[in-house]
């Protein structure tokens, strides 16, 4: 077993959830080698052909990686392992805090462009990203977004990629919707946490209502604007948001949540051209972050 590699007791929690056959109906080859190698290449973040041969053919493991980003075994991977932490109690409800880290493309992501259509008689526009990339401008450059909802443990609960200029308030209710833990034993999904942290950049009349709605205790502090505006407006701009300070101290615990994704190099910056692969890049990591006792 090399540094980084799975431990005896990951395998043992990782192995009931993974595929047994292919997709021509023949099984699957040395899976735990090939994750190995998955993980090697996230750690280092090292270019595909330049993983060691103790892992095998590098394509077969840039295929299997590619394969179930595409087809979603990555993130159904990332649920199961989600629902056992549950029955052993290792995830905190009792706070979730939610938050965003800008990761920078390498120049290896920066493809996947479009040039518009030009116009006769109007000047060619530049070329663009497409959405569904998760690549924008922002003032670091070419960057994406990784939005996330992170349990008192300091571990991912769920996630989002978006571009790197969009902002993080229109991502809280995405970001909560995507929490889908499954009962083993049968029953709705949990969904809602006992409490909810967030900075201010989440601080907004629609989330607030979002999660009055849904029955969650929540602390975002009330930015400075939205206080003046709603002191203004007198009685019809509403009560003042409750804030607790020190439940708030608590909102540190999603930060170090990032900090643990982006110990993995190929998380911290992201060489993956297509979005759907960042994103199984990402899931991987959260799910190596779930194996560790």
């Amino acid at each position: 077993m090399g540094r980084g590699d799975l431990t005896n007791e990951e395998w043992a929690r990782l192995k009931p959830h993974l595929p047994e056959s292919g997709r021509r109906g023949g099984r699957w080859v040395s899976h735990r080698r090939i994750i190995n190698g998955i993980l090697y290449r996230q750690r280092t973040g090292v270019p595909w052909r330049d993983l060691p041969v103790r892992f095998g053919p590098w394509k077969t493991i840039y295929e299997r990686h590619r394969r179930w980003s595409a087809d979603g075994t990555w993130d159904k991977i990332f649920a199961a392992v989600l629902a056992d932490a549950d029955v052993e109690g290792r995830i905190d409800w009792s706070m979730v805090s939610v938050d965003s880290t800008s990761c920078r493309s390498h120049q290896h992501a920066a493809g996947a462009r479009r040039r518009p259509p030009r116009v006769p008689g109007k000047e060619a526009r530049p070329r663009h990203h497409r959405p569904d990339e998760g690549l924008g401008r922002s003032r670091g450059g070419l960057t994406c977004k990784i939005h996330l909802a992170g349990e008192g443990g300091r571990r991912p609960l769920a996630l989002l990629i978006t571009p790197g200029q969009w902002g993080d308030a229109p991502q809280l209710i995405p970001v909560m919707e995507r929490i889908r833990v499954h009962r083993p034993g049968g029953g709705r999904p949990r969904t809602r946490p006992d409490h909810l942290g967030g900075d201010k950049a989440y601080s907004s009349r629609r989330n607030r209502r979002y999660l009055r709605r849904r029955q969650i205790k929540h602390t975002i502090p009330e930015p400075r604007d939205q206080r003046a505006h709603r002191k203004r407006r007198g009685s019809r701009g509403g009560r003042p948001a409750g804030f607790d300070k020190t439940i708030y101290k608590r909102r540190n615990e999603v930060e170090r949540t990032i900090n643990a994704l982006k110990n993995f190099r190929a998380v911290a910056t992201r060489f993956d051209k297509r979005a759907y692969v960042f994103h199984g890049t990402v899931t991987l990591a959260s799910i190596r972050l779930w194996l560790r006792p």
